[in-house]
């Protein structure tokens, strides 16, 4: 499974918070949105059951 690269838009103020979190628990911002996206996945999975790929 290869790594792919994600462009999204995000304002400035969102982006700044983003980093002050990530900061915060030691990560780059990158790894928080991918923790972040995890997460989101998982609690999903948990309502309605395993994604199928």
């Amino acid at each position: 499974m290869g790594i792919k690269s994600l462009s999204i838009r995000i304002d400035d103020r969102m982006l700044n918070k983003l980093h002050v979190v990530a900061d915060y628990e030691g990560r780059s911002a990158n790894s928080e949105i991918l923790i972040l996206i995890r997460d989101a996945i998982e609690e999903y999975e948990k309502k309605h059951g395993e994604i199928k790929i």
